[in-house]
């Protein structure tokens, strides 16, 4: 993965979360004892799959190696808004008054949720696409937010050559997407760009919420030969429609 760096958040992170779990506990992060406060860090996701949730856990794993462990010196208030926008932002508006010492945004509408909500503690994210799309970030070398974290750009390019070895007489592809997430948007405006040097031809069935996802891959059977799926939220959370759709029809 890509990472963008805030010094703000390096320093946290660095310093103010490293060596936790020791007798005595780093500068600046010690309670009136002289003991090791309790950290206390918010987690927003937009919806739950088997992607997002690893990522939480995979967070949740680095910490605890790093001596920070919930129930001990690390206090996590986790929310998730099941894909609808008005919880996310009411997530968001909560952690802002809240004031954790960090908060972890998993995926872009939980990144941008919460860069609109505050713009003093500090954000990291991950399972973002693109970071300056979603203007989060200045750049990827200086975000100047308090926003820094990883991207998941797919390989897009990699990805559409691999189609057209594995379905060569491949004209036409299918991709589902929700046209209201920026980082789908972001891959099919670069999918179409990769599928024009490819000569093949783009057919979009966008969807506005995980219900609408069955219908699109069914609406795609008989006018593509391949259907692509981005890292979209939505269409993932529903990822299993589109599977048994195309195992049916023995689609790729």
């Amino acid at each position: 993965m890509r990472k963008i760096l805030v010094v703000c958040l390096s320093v946290l992170l660095l310093l103010g979360l490293a060596g936790c779990g020791t007798e005595k506990a780093p500068a600046g992060n010690t309670g009136a004892e002289g003991e090791a406060k309790t950290v206390k860090v918010g987690i927003i996701q937009i919806v739950e799959h088997p992607a997002l949730d690893a990522a939480r856990e995979g967070f949740l794993a680095a910490l605890k190696a790093n001596g920070y462990e919930e129930g001990k010196n690390l206090k996590v208030d986790y929310q998730n808004a099941q894909g609808d926008q008005t919880i996310l932002n009411s997530i968001a508006q909560k952690f802002a008054n809240d004031k954790p010492d960090l908060i972890l945004a998993i995926a872009t509408p939980s990144a941008q949720a919460m860069a609109s909500a505050t713009k003093d503690i500090p954000i990291l994210i991950t399972a973002v696409t693109d970071p300056v799309a979603a203007k989060l970030v200045n750049s990827m070398d200086k975000p100047g937010t308090n926003v820094t974290g990883t991207t998941d750009m797919n390989p897009i390019k990699e990805q559409f050559d691999l189609l057209k070895a594995l379905v060569p007489d491949a004209a036409k592809v299918g991709i589902i997407y929700n046209a209201g997430e920026v980082n789908s948007q972001v891959q099919v405006d670069i999918a179409k760009e990769v599928a024009a040097e490819l000569n093949l031809e783009i057919t979009e069935a966008t969807v506005a919420s995980s219900a609408d996802v069955l219908q699109a891959a069914q609406s795609l059977i008989g006018k593509v030969d391949v259907i692509y799926v981005p890292t979209d939220n939505m269409v993932v959370s529903a990822a299993q429609s589109v599977v048994q759709v195309l195992t049916r029809t023995r689609f790729p």
